[in-house]
């Protein structure tokens, strides 16, 4: 950075102008420095800002205290509105978290379309729980899109109080719905082998949007995950705490019971109970046992935001979560291969390739939690590359369907158009990572990058 010289008022003034106009069409770490350039350009010959604290010596060039640049969202109330913090405001530009937002919302019409056009254009019984399937499967988007929102509305600097009850609260009433309407399913008489397995598969993905509204709902005081990683190692939780004695328990106990709930269903169902046939009992199981996989990776993303929001994440935390995502993600994969390998009737294909699915599911959550073991209180210049990993997941889900597709057995149908849906949450998953990395500042190159195109003194 080139050392500024005083030279009087208008001079200052020009230079903080300069600056401010450069800083508008910058990368956030550039608008940063460009902060930071600003204030040295205000300061009057005698050392100290005008109308600031003043200067600290280091080096050739004087910087401003600590104090002067906050980090997001201090001493600052949601209802205060935007904030002229580059580090609040400048965190996400508008056109993009509108983008952000729409994504889970495009890919759950997209799910829902396509089994609307399954039920009305598809006969069998086939057709039926393919089509249900895809169209709660846009509940998860729903959800998720919840999610999104919450965190973008703090990082553009417009949340408020409505948006931290109406969020959450709108993805906990998609949760209602779609476990409701899959209950309904399994309790009518008398009920069909297609609405067997298209019931528990339904509520199954009900307790995947539980899941997800929980990590809406801690997501409501996301911005102090930024305040919290600019603290040193080892420093105290937050205090006062971010949540009350009872929501903090509650948040992570919700996700545990639910995937409890999952695995406890799928391990009755594939020990022969619940009802229905045996063909039924062991697809409806197996999918159950998939969800409860995705319902598991979930309890470790909700456990890293809310740690990282106290101020309690640790060094186990880091390896812990971001190690359990992936290992549940290749359970998923390979426990599918298995069964594609030794099927014995192709009815069972189907559970295969959906638990393929939902392993892929729990690698693209992997992405959200790994993103914040990598940011977290260290320099990370691969971060802005974990994004890639939904949309790779959700490419081979694709690619998948459209092998199956073209398969001559008629059962590999379902997951053929479940993948489909299975593929756009992932999709849907690429905006949450992709928000997370701009909220978390996860983009150690573009600062890199930004110092290398700092002009030298000599200029």
């Amino acid at each position: 950075m080139a050392a500024v010289t005083p030279s009087g008022a208008g001079t200052g003034s020009a230079a903080v102008s300069r600056a401010s106009r450069s800083c508008a069409s910058s990368s956030p770490a550039a608008r940063a420095s460009t902060s930071v350039a600003s204030v040295m350009a205000s300061t009057s010959p005698g050392g100290k800002r005008e109308g600031g604290p003043p200067m600290v010596s280091a080096g050739p060039a004087s910087l401003p205290a600590r104090e002067a640049l906050p980090m997001a969202g201090q001493g600052r109330r949601p209802e205060d509105g935007p904030s002229a913090n580059p580090f609040i405001g400048g965190l996400m530009n508008y056109g993009i978290s509108v983008l952000f937002r729409a994504i889970p919302l495009v890919m759950g019409a997209v799910s829902a379309a396509l089994g609307g056009y399954v039920l009305g254009h598809s006969s069998g019984p086939n057709a039926r729980v393919a089509g249900l399937v895809l169209i709660f499967l846009a509940a998860i988007c729903l959800c998720l899109f919840a999610t999104a929102a919450t965190i973008i509305r703090q990082l553009i600097g417009r949340f408020n109080g409505l948006d931290r009850v109406g969020y959450p609260v709108f993805g906990f009433a998609v949760s209602g719905v779609t476990v409701g309407y899959g209950i309904s399913l399994l309790t009518e008489s008398p009920r069909s082998a297609p609405d067997f397995v298209a019931g528990h598969v339904v509520t199954g993905v009900g307790l995947i949007c539980v899941c997800v509204s929980c990590v809406a709902t801690v997501s409501t005081k996301f911005l102090l995950i930024s305040e919290n990683s600019g603290l040193p190692e080892g420093s105290p939780p937050r205090s006062p705490a971010p949540f009350g004695p009872t929501a903090v328990p509650a948040l992570l106990v919700l996700p545990v019971l639910t995937a409890a709930a999952a695995w406890a269903w799928a391990i009755v169902l594939l020990a022969g109970g619940g009802g229905g046939d045996a063909d039924g009992r062991f697809t409806a199981g197996h999918v159950m046992a998939g969800l409860a996989l995705v319902c598991t990776c979930l309890i470790g993303l909700v456990a890293s935001i809310l740690r990282q929001i106290q101020n309690t994440y640790t060094r186990q935390d880091r390896l812990r979560w971001p190690g359990l995502a992936a290992a549940l993600g290749a359970v998923g994969i390979v426990w599918g291969v298995v069964i594609a390998a030794v099927h014995s009737r192709s009815a069972h294909l189907a559970a295969a390739y959906v638990m393929i699915g939902l392993g892929l599911i729990c690698w693209s959550i992997l992405s959200k939690v790994l993103l914040l073991a990598l940011v977290w209180r260290r320099d990370a210049p691969l971060a802005n590359r974990v994004p890639l990993i939904p949309v790779g997941t959700a490419l081979l889900c694709l690619f998948l369907s459209s092998f199956l597709f073209e398969s001559a057995d008629p059962a590999v149908i379902v997951p053929a158009r479940v993948l489909v849906g299975l593929g756009g949450v992932c999709f849907s998953l690429f905006s949450i990572v992709s928000i997370l990395e701009s909220g978390t500042g996860g983009g150690g190159a573009e600062e890199t990058d930004g110092e290398q195109a700092a002009p030298s003194p000599a200029s």
